[in-house]
């Protein structure tokens, strides 16, 4: 095992000009994520000295057996904690052999979207608050819990400090420096309400650039959790009961928003979403049904509500917010395994685009 991890820590960019990349996908079911790697001849700085790879998407759930070849098309770039060095994680999406984006390829109408003109002028800042559950690997069963027991009720674990309240933290530390090497724009993170349950936040992040690194910043958890031997749930109620689900809380603003007078602005966007709502909660992650029931910080996934400092609402503004009468609102519905690319491009889509009265009856929702 010393020789396994002085050959992992190897640091080839004093002895050879080549890297490698690690190239990242969304699999099949829009939430798995999967990669592999190449050797590349050299250091690279920018997206076009990156050639466009290929996989078997029969294995993936991405092509028939008649057509298995999936094309990669490289996205962004972020340094590889892991290999260090010049090495680089590369982020593609996916496409068919014609050249058309796979079902499963968000990304690309997301772009579609995020470069609208429209959007582009009012540049939409993303917050995103990812909450995830660290479970045993031998019993699925959360870390720090008696197997096939149960905690203390929840109350002391909340951004709890002590070997009895915090169970993980040195993968949370551990994935907010890699993240943060990586070129992630991770912001902060805490030990969430229910033990073993941890939350990283990505941004403010300017457009599809939020979804981007919440898609790497999952990567580089899925890897420590790996070497950790932990499993890594983005369920969105990994326990039922008297316990918190995991959700992905979403905060959006504007130019509009964040310019004096926004708060205008913000409301005429909630009533926008709130039109929207059936729309959105089917576009907003699986297993939501469990988790939004009007308890647990969460408002009932088929009633829409708005507030001020309201944890309980659909949309939540900041007291900060109401104040200075400008700023961002919060968006609570998303579970903790929604796509981000699909999420953001639907509440910047509703919020900027969309006209309801070219809606039959004003409404689609």
């Amino acid at each position: 095992m010393p020789l396994l991890c002085h050959l992992l820590s190897l640091d080839l960019s004093g002895s050879i000009d080549k890297i490698i990349a690690e190239y990242i996908w969304i699999g099949g079911n829009g939430r798995e994520i999967r990669s592999k790697a190449r050797t590349l001849p050299g250091p690279v700085s920018d997206l076009g000295e990156i050639p466009t790879w290929n996989f078997d998407g029969t294995s993936t759930g991405q092509a028939s057996k008649h057509g298995g070849e999936v094309i990669l098309r490289p996205q962004e770039i972020f340094k590889d904690p892991f290999r260090r060095g010049n090495n680089i994680l590369v982020l593609c999406d996916t496409y068919g052999p014609e050249g058309d984006p796979l079902p499963s390829n968000k990304r690309f109408h997301a772009a579609e979207v995020f470069s609208h003109p429209a959007v582009v002028a009012e540049e939409p800042w993303f917050g995103i608050e990812q909450e995830y559950t660290l479970l045993q690997k031998d019993h699925h069963w959360p870390l720090g819990w008696p197997t096939g027991g149960y905690p203390s009720p929840q109350g002391p674990y909340y951004c709890g400090v002590g070997a009895n309240k915090a169970f993980g933290r040195d993968i949370s530390d551990t994935h907010y420096k890699a993240s943060l090497y990586a070129g992630v724009n991770i912001c902060g993170t805490n030990a969430e309400v229910m033990p073993g349950q941890w939350e990283f936040q990505i941004g403010p992040t300017v457009g599809i650039s939020a979804s981007d690194e919440l898609w790497v910043a999952r990567y580089i958890l899925e890897r420590i959790t790996e070497a950790a031997g932990v499993i890594l749930s983005l369920d969105a109620k990994p326990i039922q009961g008297d316990w918190n689900g995991a959700g992905a809380h979403t905060n959006f603003s504007t130019k509009s928003m964040r310019t004096e007078g926004g708060i205008k602005e913000i409301k005429r966007a909630i009533e926008k979403l709130a039109l929207k709502h059936k729309d959105h909660i089917c576009g907003y992650g699986d297993g939501n049904e469990k988790r939004l029931t009007g308890f647990h910080e969460t408002a009932h996934i088929d009633t829409f509500s708005w507030g001020v400092a309201n944890r309980n609402a659909s949309i939540r503004i900041s007291r900060d917010t109401e104040k200075a009468g400008k700023g961002y609102f919060e968006d609570r519905r998303p579970a903790s395994s929604m796509d981000p690319y699909l999420v953001t491009s639907m509440i910047a889509e509703t919020s900027i685009l969309w006209n309801s009265s070219s809606e039959p009856n004003g409404s689609k929702g």
